[in-house]
């Protein structure tokens, strides 16, 4: 990225590109890579509808004997020949013919950007794009399933926005819609921005595709249609978390029979008139891509099964401008990633009380995208020229040989709540997963290597001669009073204080919120290259050495997987303890913006009962406290390096007559930490 001279933006621009373009070529390969690994009986499970003993190819009688193929009659009688081309070189050339046809979706993506868009943008969208489209989970089920959800999509997108030509626009479109008849919505988009003769080639085309399925297979045609009500009904578990659509939701809220079938009509008509009326009046903006994303995503709604293959429309939401300050325009589009990419139990976590959202995650989004997020038309004056961040002044380098990130400057503005929670849950995931990851998946895997790393620190503590944790943890045990308390500090206080501590930073010290923000988000990622570098088993779970699990109770140390949780989460994640090493970070963090001693000095507590906890419960070694405050430090001089010291300036003045960047820095003894001065901009 370093190509051309500091001051040479077409350089950066094209060593961007070419890095892009990398990375949608990694994605692409790893994502072949990890279909084909994928054992024969386990991948191109869909595509058993069309190749299998009872799928398409082989069967004589109708496509819906076998209760696999749930698309239109069309779709079967198209698509069979494909599948008998698929049969004999199944794997490759399915696999990179579906990539093929991702990659060609992506550049039609990228050349259909509202316009104008500046020369970054324009040579940077395509590879972009196509990186989005691989890591989406949609794409990355059709590629493992073998299913053909991307074709009406392109051919929809193609007839949209590469055909010369009214006619030949609407015979693609007609054709994508007869492979998915719920798309038949476009030609209203096409009808209603003034396409007219788009939208009646567009229906005449899936009518001659369907009156030809009706002669070849009548029956077939009839199943689908008449008996099924459009493919209502086919297939199995239509109230599977799978299936987004109104129809599924309503089915997984309990409702049934004719009052399920009333509401999901009149949601659905509602839904259709309000979202076509948001798609044509983006169109009409000249914002056409995201009135096709509306439009789509009223089709993920209103489909009576519509499963997690085919919801690409929800990722093309992500192209709206939502939010009249800069900082607030990364929200949607973050959110859309996240939905589109990450599975849901990773965007909320797995509580009843988040159930009805946490099932319904990817519809919500498209819900939100038809009907109610405010995006801004290009003649907003914020649609070009958001409001702009606040930056403190910059700092020049701790070190020379080390510059500051350029684009990593110290805001002074409060960031987006929804975005940041967002981002917390999304971090707090992976932090979950890489803990359990650590250990190949299961306790017992890592269990030797954990237990070895455990005497390797025992006999390092007894050599130094700090090796007091048996000694605290039967002091713990035998005293009632402390137990009760250690017990109830290890369990209660890890995560409150922290989000606490967030919190406050958050309303009343924005750009300390920032700062201490990384800080504890470097120290966590460093923490979790240590778990995965160096499992190690807590004292509680070292057999032989006579510690008394306070918390959890007695441990069979004769089965493989043991301890209370061991199935939910890596046990062995104990160098470095984030225990101790959140609780100093929250010390340190407390002891630098307080504004009295005394909050000071009560901030500094937390760590030491801790501490005290940690290891009197048998839950870490003292080296393990060492490490936690080994990454806390590493947190903060990571921040330190990359973007400057902690801004020292009040974040708004009385008159507020001048910017922030142009205020003089406080002089010593300026009444800074004055919690009166720490209110942000609104």
């Amino acid at each position: 990225m370093g190509a051309g001279q500091a001051g040479d933006p077409e350089a950066r621009i094209g060593a961007a590109r070419v890095g892009l373009w990398l990375i949608a070529a990694v994605l692409a390969v790893r994502q072949v890579a990890d279909v084909l690994r994928t054992p024969k009986g386990e991948r191109f499970t869909d595509l058993d509808a069309w190749i299998g003993p009872e799928g398409v190819l082989h069967v004589n009688g109708s496509f819906y004997d076998a209760d696999k193929f749930t698309g239109p009659p069309f779709a079967g009688l198209v698509l069979k020949p494909l599948s008998r081309a698929g049969e004999q070189a199944l794997g490759w050339a399915w696999t990179f013919g579906t990539l093929g046809l991702v990659v060609v979706l992506g550049l039609v993506a990228a050349r259909a950007l509202p316009q104008p868009v500046t020369r970054r943008t324009s040579l940077l969208a395509a590879p972009v794009a196509i990186s989005l489209l691989i890591l989406s989970l949609p794409v990355r089920n059709t590629l493992h399933l073998g299913q053909t959800s991307i074709l009406p999509v392109l051919l929809v997108l193609l007839g949209l926005f590469a055909v010369r030509g009214e006619r030949a626009s609407g015979i693609l479109t007609g054709i994508g819609v007869a492979l998915q008849p719920t798309m038949l919505l476009f030609a209203g988009l096409l009808w209603f921005t003034g396409r007219k003769k788009a939208a009646a080639s567009t229906g005449a085309a899936f009518a001659v595709c369907t009156a030809l399925t009706w002669a070849a297979m009548p029956h077939d045609s009839w199943t689908y249609w008449i008996h099924h009500f459009a493919g209502a009904g086919l297939g199995v578990g239509p109230d599977a978390t799978a299936n987004q659509s109104l129809h599924g939701m309503l089915l997984r809220f309990g409702l049934e029979g004719p009052l399920e079938t009333g509401l999901f009509i009149a949601l659905s008509l509602a839904l259709v008139y309000v979202g076509l009326r948001r798609a044509v009046r983006y169109a009409k903006d000249g914002q056409l891509l995201l009135a096709v994303a509306i439009t789509g995503c009223v089709v993920v709604a209103v489909s009576s099964t519509t499963w997690q293959h085919q919801l690409l429309w929800v990722l093309f939401a992500v192209v709206g401008r939502v939010g009249k300050r800069r900082s607030d325009r990364y929200m949607w589009p973050v959110a859309v990633v996240l939905v589109s990419t990450l599975p849901a139990k990773m965007m909320l976590p797995n509580m009843p009380v988040t159930e009805p959202i946490r099932d319904n995650v990817v519809l919500i989004a498209a819900l939100a995208a038809a009907a109610v997020v405010p995006f801004l038309s290009r003649s907003h004056p914020q649609y070009r020229g958001p409001i702009p961040t606040e930056y403190a002044e910059p700092v020049p380098a701790r070190w020379s040989r080390v510059p500051l990130v350029p684009f990593w400057r110290r805001v002074l503005t409060r960031p987006n709540l929804l975005l940041e929670l967002l981002l917390i849950r999304v971090g707090y995931s992976a932090y979950q997963q890489v803990r359990l990851a650590a250990t190949g998946g299961t306790i017992s895997g890592g269990r030797a290597t954990a237990e070895q790393h455990g005497e390797q620190v025992h006999s390092i503590e007894q050599f130094l001669h700090i090796d007091l944790e048996r000694w605290f943890n039967h002091l713990t045990a035998r005293t009632g009073w402390m137990e009760d308390f250690f017990n109830f500090y290890y369990t209660s206080f890890h995560f409150v204080v922290p989000l606490t501590v967030l919190g406050v930073l958050y309303v009343r010290r924005p750009a300390d919120y920032r700062w201490a923000r990384s800080a504890l988000g470097f120290a966590t990622v460093l923490a979790l290259i240590g778990f995965w570098a160096y499992p190690l088993a807590p004292p509680r779970l070292m057999p032989g050495l006579g510690f008394i699990d306070t918390v959890h109770g007695v441990q069979d140390f004769t089965q493989p997987d043991y301890g209370t949780l061991t199935q939910l989460t890596n046990q062995y994640a104990a160098m470095p303890s984030l225990h101790f090493g959140w609780s100093l970070w929250c010390g340190l963090v407390i002891a630098v913006v307080a504004p009295r001693w005394w909050m000071k000095a009560l901030g500094l507590v937390h760590p030491f009962f801790t501490v005290s906890a940690i290891v009197g419960t048998g839950n870490h070694w003292v080296l393990d406290a060492v490490g936690g405050a080994a990454v806390v430090g590493a947190g903060f001089g990571l921040t330190y390096l990359l973007s400057g010291p902690r801004v020292r300036q009040p974040l708004r003045v009385a008159t507020g007559a001048e910017p922030l960047s142009k205020l003089p820095e406080p002089v010593s003894g300026t009444p800074q930490d004055d919690p009166a001065n720490d209110r942000s901009r609104s």
